[in-house]
């Protein structure tokens, strides 16, 4: 029958009993799933990741700067990984740290939702953000 209509006999699960078999274009077939598997993946959304870093004893303008920028990355629909790096005897401001990242999110709370509260990986104070869903 395949090759009366001059297709392909392509078999589909050669472990059933009987065996499964479509009389299809093969070279077609391949095509298609290669174009569906393509607009999957341009429908796939890819995650941006910016980072901030602040210091323990980070100055009010600096902030305000820093602000800024985040606020843009969030608008641009990327998340913001914001830190706090201590250097040397530094680490004895960890509170510092902490209320620094926690005043940063209460700054962009409007526009971002925390994903992960400020906490310590070594040396530094991690928090991250992430732009809030909007609703439809």
């Amino acid at each position: 029958m395949a090759q009366e209509a001059d297709l392909d006999l392509v078999e589909i699960s050669p472990n059933a009993a009987p065996p499964v078999v479509k009389i299809i274009d093969y070279k077609k077939f391949l095509y298609e799933q290669k174009k569906r598997q393509k607009e999957m993946k341009a429908k796939a959304v890819k995650v941006i990741i910016k980072e901030i870093r602040f210091g323990p004893n980070t100055d009010d303008h600096d902030y305000e700067f820093k602000l800024k920028h985040a606020q843009k990355f969030i608008s641009e629909g990327a998340k913001v990984k914001s830190y706090v790096f201590f250097k040397g005897r530094s680490i004895l401001f960890k509170e510092k740290g902490h209320i620094l990242l926690l005043k940063f999110a209460q700054a962009l709370e409007e526009i971002a939702t925390v994903e992960s509260m400020p906490k310590m990986e070594g040396k530094r104070m991690i928090m991250m953000l992430a732009p809030k869903k909007k609703s439809k």
